[in-house]
């Protein structure tokens, strides 16, 4: 699945990039406000902190809200409390788009998540064109040496690269890109099972000084608070929030 996934974003960008060249692309990247400092809004506090995400589908739950304006979803999760604001841009399983990351950063003041399967550089030039403050790379999906340089092309463009693993191996190959915001996730992209207790067997691997976010398996508090018990730093949250009252349910999460 994680395989497909990444084929089919990257075969899409390959499209845009043949209506907008890469020069394009990178000018605007370029012409773009710095970005905010993630780390900063993200780093530890005596409470959960959350990324809230708009997520209208996925590949394991299918359609999950319509979310017709996300930057109004957006804006309540900012006046709600959330540190920042995750928006998928893949089309075809989770059905988001650039454009919905456009309509956000022009909504909120809090750093923006651009998540999706990244794997080169013209993707990683249209997150910041788009005004993300963050870009997702996915240990699983890629060799090191590529890791490697979109890890070094992200943090150039002043954008903070949030790194996820699944697996032990994979928080290894973070922590020796430098990571320094690492997400764990408790679904595995190549088979999508979920392991709500993933992140505290591999949680210790994290160096000091680096921010811990667990992703996925978050529907209520009681799994906020199993994460932050496990040394989790931010929670990352879509379908409980988009299923729910978003304002609501995310206050319930700042509470732990």
């Amino acid at each position: 699945m994680l395989e497909q996934l990444l084929a089919g974003s990257l075969e899409d960008a390959r499209a845009r990039q043949e209506l907008r060249p890469t020069a394009q692309v990178e000018a605007e990247a370029l012409r773009r406000a710095p970005a905010l400092d993630a780390l900063a809004a993200l780093a530890p506090a005596d409470h959960m902190k959350v990324i809230a995400e708009v997520k209208r589908a996925s590949p394991s739950r299918g359609d999950l809200a319509e979310i017709a304006e996300p930057h109004t979803l957006a804006a309540q999760y900012e006046a709600g409390g959330a540190s920042a604001v995750s928006v998928l841009t893949e089309e075809r399983k989770f059905k988001g788009s650039l454009a919905d990351l456009e309509a956000v950063r022009k909504a909120v003041s809090i750093p923006v998540l651009r998540k999706d399967f990244i794997g080169d550089e013209y993707q990683v030039l249209e997150a910041r064109a788009a005004g993300a403050d963050l870009a997702l790379l996915i240990v699983a999906a890629l060799p090191q040496e590529r890791l490697v340089t979109l890890h070094g092309m992200i943090r150039e463009l002043g954008m903070t690269p949030l790194v996820e693993a699944h697996s032990a191996d994979e928080v290894a190959r973070a922590v020796d890109l430098g990571a320094q915001l690492i997400g764990v996730n408790a679904r595995d992209l190549r088979t999508f099972e979920l392991d709500r207790d993933l992140f505290g067997r591999v949680a210790d691997q994290i160096p000091a000084g680096a921010i811990r976010v667990a992703e996925s398996a978050v529907l209520n508090v009681a799994d906020v608070e199993h994460y932050r018990e496990a040394g989790a730093d931010v929670v990352l949250v879509g379908e409980a929030l988009v299923t729910n009252d978003p304002v609501a349910t995310l206050q319930s999460y700042l509470s732990v």
